[in-house]
């Protein structure tokens, strides 16, 4: 029934509303073999800081919605001890509250409830200022990425999945996809339980990567990726060969038709590798968890096992192992540092920095220097031996 349904729309390529995706002139010959790669995880203690920083600000952030939300902005502790959500997120009421008392400068904790500091209430007002203004922005990201995707569909809770990264807002249902209409619309395929996000309007201007985009209206028949690796990597003769061959094959947009291209090649992971570069542009802090993308195989057109791309092309992509998940991180947007270059930077992004450097300045000294500690110095698991190396073609 659903799939039926998504494999109809999947193969109406020009996707809905005439939208017309634009076949690429593919090179004439692809590469016969997916030639195998594999390089050993190694540390990057920059990357790592970056993604640490947000430890427990999702879960902070959440509940600073739920205060925020209530009249006066305050929530009574019978409300918290019977919201669900709070029950999912931290195990019990009891935790929140703990979690609350622990950071005392974004929340006070009275007995007539839980409200926000006056320092946590003017970052909130700002940060929703900011989300008015940039709301143009965050509706072209959503659009785009579901433009990605085959039947230019997703269900909702992948997109809310993606929410935080994409920097959505958190009531962003009744918000965004109610303004507009003529871009999104809801709909649930006959014998799924699932509501579906759908791309209503295609558009031309948009279907252009920001890898072409950096080429300036050059050539995009043969784009490179920007690569760069750990300090200390280091590349065998053999597999820096392949990575200059590889960056010289076609480049396929991600808001291609690639349906001829050969799975099994060289050219067609490089397509794949060109879509989760897209995607992450899309987010706002240039990453998103691994497990965030892991089912959206068939809707991007993937091949089994697609996101060993991560572990192929270390030089694009970061696979970070810190909060006891796996992060992938866009190199080029953090040029070897802990922070968002410049031109990557979003003003979202900055108010999730105060955020978090409000939430260290509630910790103990001693825990804050743990905290920088446990970023820099957690076991460089498969860095032994630099990096190992298998091509068979």
């Amino acid at each position: 029934m659903a799939w039926r349904w998504l494999r109809a729309a999947t193969g109406r390529r020009k996707g809905w509303q005439d939208a017309a995706p634009k076949t690429p002139p593919f090179a004439a010959e692809q590469r016969a073999t997916l030639v195998n790669v594999k390089l050993k995880w190694v540390k990057d203690r920059a990357l790592d800081a970056a993604v640490s920083r947000e430890r427990h600000l999702r879960a902070a952030h959440h509940l600073l919605d739920l205060v925020s939300s209530r009249p006066g902005h305050r929530v009574s502790r019978s409300e918290v001890l019977a919201d669900r959500s709070v029950h999912k997120l931290f195990g019990s009421a009891d935790g929140a509250l703990e979690f609350v008392r622990r950071y005392h400068t974004l929340f006070a904790l009275s007995r007539g409830g839980v409200s926000l500091t006056n320092a946590a209430l003017d970052l909130r007002r700002r940060e929703v200022e900011c989300l008015g203004v940039t709301e143009p922005d965050f509706v072209t990201r959503l659009r785009r990425l579901l433009m990605l995707t085959l039947p230019r569909s997703l269900p909702l809770h992948t997109v809310d999945l993606l929410r935080w990264d994409l920097g959505l807002p958190s009531d962003y249902r009744a918000s965004i996809l109610r303004r507009y209409p003529d871009h999104f619309a809801l709909a649930q395929p006959e014998g799924d339980e699932r509501v579906w996000l759908r791309l209503l309007s295609w558009d031309d201007l948009l279907a252009v990567s920001e890898l072409e985009k950096s080429a300036d209206g050059g050539d995009t028949t043969c784009l490179p990726f920007p690569v760069s690796f750990t300090k200390g990597f280091g590349l065998r003769s053999k597999c820096m060969a392949w990575l200059r061959e590889w960056q010289a094959l076609p480049y396929t947009s991600p808001y291609a038709d690639a349906s001829s291209l050969d799975r099994r090649t060289d050219v067609s992971e490089k397509r794949n590798v060109g879509v989760f570069h897209e995607l992450l542009h899309l987010t706002v802090a240039k990453r998103t968890e691994r497990r965030n993308v892991s089912n959206m195989r068939m809707l991007l057109g993937m091949p089994q096992k697609f996101t060993k791309v991560f572990e192929r092309h270390p030089g694009i992509f970061y696979l970070s192992r810190v909060l006891g998940t796996q992060t992938v991180v866009l190199r080029e947007a953090y040029a070897g540092g802990s922070q968002l270059i410049e031109k990557h930077a979003h003003p979202l992004v900055a108010m999730r920095e105060e955020y978090s450097s409000m939430m260290r300045s509630a910790l103990p000294p001693r825990t804050r220097s743990r905290r920088r500690h446990d970023a820099f110095s957690e076991e460089d698991e498969g860095c032994a031996g630099g990096e190992e190396f298998e091509l068979n073609e």
